[in-house]
């Protein structure tokens, strides 16, 4: 029973692996909505880059995010609108995973103000000396590594 229920997972993953690479975000709100909704799995995300400027862990400073992406006459646009109030938890979590991981880089915190971009996700493959200056991007980039090894996914040499 555990040998094909790890079958079973290892297949998952594989079947997911083929559809991701690692991921940079453009944009807070329909990245998390990605990541929600399965489409993108975290562990693949690498940095999601937002324009907010906001801690997810502050519940006041929550209640004007949620309300912002999620009431249809927010101050943002309403990205979360079709998804019911019980799932604020969901996006929160997710928020909150990705602050305590390092992956959500705010450059309003730093002055800068990016505009919004039409992308949502660029795939990306970092070289060695990149990965070395970034622990979280080389663990993340780590277990991609070892779940391509796994599958029929090729990495380049000079990527290994």
């Amino acid at each position: 029973m555990l040998a094909w229920t790890l079958k079973v997972r290892v297949q998952k993953l594989l079947a997911h692996l083929r559809e991701d690479k690692m991921k940079i975000g453009l944009s807070y709100s329909r990245c998390v909505r990605d990541i929600v909704d399965g489409v993108v799995d975290i562990d693949n995300v690498l940095v999601v880059i937002s324009r907010t400027d906001f801690d997810p862990r502050d519940d006041k400073q929550w209640a004007s995010i949620w309300g912002g992406y999620h009431d249809p006459y927010g101050l943002s646009n309403p990205e979360w609108m079709a998804y019911p109030d019980e799932d604020e938890d969901r996006f929160r979590s997710v928020s909150i995973e990705l602050w305590e991981t390092g992956k959500l880089h705010q450059p309003r915190q730093f002055g800068a103000h990016p505009t919004r971009r039409p992308e949502i996700w660029l795939e990306a493959v970092l070289p060695n000396s990149e990965l070395e200056k970034n622990p979280s991007a080389k663990k993340a980039f780590e277990k991609f590594k070892t779940i391509a090894g796994l599958s029929s996914v090729e990495l380049d040499d000079k990527y290994r």
